[in-house]
């Protein structure tokens, strides 16, 4: 079986809004509502687990009473970094029937159902994998507020999620690591601190996280485009 953790514990202070971004609205409908529906529709996945603040969890049970959300299994309180949210909800699989954990940010509602399935595919040849997008941008590596080189671009991704992994590796990763720790903004950084081998697989630049209000302006610009 192969449970999606769906983070969703984030306050949103850079979008400076009056409720957490994730619950912002996309055409009507809450950011968090149309990532869950990737999720829905993707077959690769069985279960689904939301880790969210405690303040919210009853707003998102009455609004997730009014959809078909079959997958849905569990509502987690969330902790003080996004690492402590995801170990709670880490914590809340059933571990007898568990082997891939899907780790992804409420905020990037544009994963597609396929690419959810390829990461977790990947994931069950290598243990792990995340999906990525390509830099469009060039990168510099600075130091003391200069320059020092210029990074190739064919050897950088973006990271993205769904993050994907075998439950007991993650699980590893999590007995070791600080989750107060603030550089640890992803699962994976926690598996590379082991040494093991994350796999990439190639996701679409569409697949944006919703963070500042253009965010908000662009996503409703994708809703309604083919790019």
């Amino acid at each position: 079986m192969n449970v999606a953790i769906i983070a969703a514990a984030g306050q949103g202070l850079r979008m400076a809004g009056k409720r957490p971004k994730q619950f912002l609205e996309l055409a009507g409908t809450p950011i968090i509502f149309h990532t869950l529906q990737a999720f829905e529709q993707c077959d690769s996945i069985q279960e689904i687990i939301v880790v969210i603040s405690a303040a919210e969890a009853a707003g998102f049970l009455s609004l997730a009473g009014k959809r078909e959300l079959r997958k849905l299994r569990k509502v987690v309180p969330g902790g003080a970094t996004r690492a402590e949210s995801v170990l709670r909800g880490l914590q809340a699989v059933r571990e007898t029937t568990v082997e891939i954990v899907a780790v992804h940010d409420a905020v990037r509602p544009f994963v597609t159902a396929e690419e959810i399935a390829r990461t977790i595919a990947a994931a069950q040849v290598d243990g792990a994998a995340i999906l990525v997008s390509s830099p469009v941008d060039t990168v510099k590596e600075i130091r003391d507020g200069a320059v020092v080189r210029t990074l190739r671009r064919d050897d950088l991704r973006n990271a993205l999620t769904p993050q994907c992994f075998r439950y007991k590796l993650l699980r590893r990763a999590y007995e070791q690591a600080d989750v107060f720790d603030p550089e640890l903004t992803d699962e994976s950084s926690l598996v590379e601190r082991l040494g093991e081998r994350v796999a990439i697989v190639e996701g679409s630049a569409r697949n944006i996280k919703i963070t500042r209000p253009e965010d908000l302006v662009l996503a409703e610009r994708l809703l309604t485009s083919d790019f």
